[in-house]
């Protein structure tokens, strides 16, 4: 495949600097409750890609006629910015780009949720794009996982994904744009501590050799991003412990709310 930019120079690096399978600087935010009373919501950013998501549920099914009577029914939708893309294109609900992110991220959570535990219930999963310079499915996938966690919402274990690629002979890690439009990827996501497979999304064609060889990168990488993902959310738990033991004291019998002793008349 000729390549329009130059993937990797003479010194094996990447045109923003990095090596092949080095991974942009994540950021995570974990935050229990958020907008229009979400019960958890979440960010996660991979370079310039940029995404939120929020979790409403589990809660009572709107429709008694489409519950599912052993089960919790996950629901997905998508939400992309016009200034989140090159160009301003305004994205609807009708595109064809947000409705296969959608259907993806559905196929990727319905499985990792304990769904059994609710029945003739839904859980609903707002996805916000604010930016997009590659690995969005990626980035939307984790910080969809870490919002379910925020929402207390039962999962077998953390969804971590990470999108790679193949250039020539080299395997290389969360893609930017420039180069998910140059080479054949894939975004893989993993459940780390049981290591099944959640999702394989490719949509170009590539050896199967090469193919198991960006697999393995990609699995292995995605663990490292699980392991970022679980010390935030211990992070923001442990934040959140603090702030109740540093409560207010609750008054001892005998005292007002000032500490003042009360006089038995």
């Amino acid at each position: 495949m000729s390549s329009r930019i130059e993937i990797l120079n003479d010194a094996s690096l990447r045109s923003d600097g990095r090596r092949p399978t080095e991974l942009r600087a994540p950021t995570f935010e974990v935050v229990p409750g958020g907008a229009n009373g979400a019960d958890g919501s979440a960010s996660a950013s991979m370079g310039l890609t940029s995404v939120r998501v929020e979790v409403f549920g589990p809660r009572e099914g709107r429709s008694r006629a489409q519950a599912l009577h052993n089960r919790a029914s996950v629901n997905v939708e998508v939400v992309w910015a016009a200034f989140g893309e090159a160009g301003r294109r305004r994205r609807g609900r009708a595109d064809r780009r947000v409705a296969e992110l959608a259907s993806s991220l559905r196929d990727t959570f319905q499985p990792a949720i304990l769904t059994a535990l609710y029945p003739r219930a839904q859980i609903d999963i707002h996805v916000h794009i604010l930016a997009h310079d590659g690995a969005l499915l990626s980035t939307c996938i984790n910080a969809t996982s870490l919002a379910l966690l925020s929402a207390g919402v039962p999962m077998r274990d953390l969804v971590a994904a990470v999108t790679a690629g193949v250039h020539g002979s080299t395997v290389l890690c969360d893609l930017t744009a420039l180069e998910e439009a140059d080479m054949p990827s894939a975004t893989v996501a993993v459940l780390p501590r049981s290591g099944k497979v959640a999702l394989v999304g490719m949509e170009t064609r590539l050896h199967v050799e090469r193919f198991g060889e960006m697999f393995d990168v990609a699995r292995r990488a995605a663990g490292v991003l699980c392991a970022e993902m679980r010390a935030v959310a211990r992070g923001r738990a442990r934040e959140m412990l603090d702030a109740m033991d540093s409560g207010p004291a609750v008054p001892r019998e005998g005292e007002n709310d000032s500490g003042a002793v009360m006089m038995e008349e």
